[in-house]
């Protein structure tokens, strides 16, 4: 299992629903039929799990942006202890992001989740960048990157 400081943010996908309506009377030659008396519920996104994705691509796009202090506040209260400073923490995404450049999370997938502990895998166009099983933990009610 490898991890290091690179990770995600913006913006869980949006699913956009299209529905076509028509003001057209139905033809007088042909019977309507009664509309059904109720349409299923579409079934809704786990919220921790669309919240733990948001912080993934959180922290991704602020360590390739390079935004150190964005990224530092998206360290477990473990790991932020770890990387001491928030300085040199920022120097270290600094670096990192000029070696690769702007980096966008291409497939992220939650692999585990339960309850205030999760693991998350996600890939980059760089392979080197891939992460497999980074831990995340949820604290008062944010998730937060444990892969230290």
């Amino acid at each position: 299992m490898r991890t290091h400081h690179t990770a995600a943010l913006l913006a869980a996908a949006t699913a956009l629903a299209l529905t076509g309506c028509s003001n057209d009377p139905a033809p007088a030659d042909k019977p309507t039929s009664p509309a059904p008396a109720s349409t299923p519920a579409a079934p809704t996104a786990d919220p921790a799990r669309a919240d733990l994705e948001k912080a993934v691509r959180a922290y991704s796009n602020a360590y390739f942006k390079p935004d150190g202090a964005a990224a530092y506040a998206t360290l477990s209260k473990r790991c932020a202890a770890k990387a001491g400073d928030a300085d040199i923490f920022t120097a270290i995404i600094d670096t990192a992001a000029k070696a690769y450049g702007k980096q966008e999370i291409q497939t992220l997938t939650i692999d585990q989740l339960a309850g205030d502990m999760a693991r998350v895998s996600y890939t980059y166009s760089v392979p080197k960048l891939n992460q497999t099983s980074q831990p995340w933990a949820r604290e008062a009610g944010a998730w937060k990157y444990d892969g230290c």
